[in-house]
């Protein structure tokens, strides 16, 4: 029967920092985007159209523009959470509960790989 309490062998550290590594290098990539879509102010050429369409489309571009703004933020603290992740690696603290202190699923670490409790502690803070 396996210890839930024994931390994860060096070598299943090294596949999660794999894991971890490849979604950070993704949200990195994916964040550039929002930020240049977000910084993106291109004329769409509007000039010569009625003005209750353009107040429309500036409506619209304004809301786009906070969506955009919305989802980098969750980016960037999901990219702070992948960090926190490889230095819990480092620390070889990487998938210890920090309510129960038992050993996170390792099929819940490789779905979300910056978790920091088990289902189990999870599911009794709701």
């Amino acid at each position: 029967m396996e210890n839930k309490t024994e931390r994860y062998s060096d070598a299943e550290l090294e596949e999660f920092r794999i894991l971890i590594q490849g979604k950070i290098e993704k949200a990195e990539e994916d964040l550039r985007i929002l930020r240049e879509q977000f910084t993106n102010n291109m004329d769409n050429g509007t000039e010569d159209t009625s003005p209750s369409f353009k107040s429309f489309e500036e409506g619209s571009e304004t809301m786009s523009k906070e969506a955009n703004a919305q989802l980098a933020a969750r980016q960037e603290k999901f990219l702070r959470d992948l960090r926190a992740a490889i230095i819990r690696i480092e620390n070889k603290t990487y998938g210890m509960c920090r309510v129960t202190g038992n050993r996170i699923e390792k099929e819940r670490l490789k779905l979300v790989p910056h978790a920091t409790m088990s289902m189990e502690a999870k599911l009794k803070q709701r």
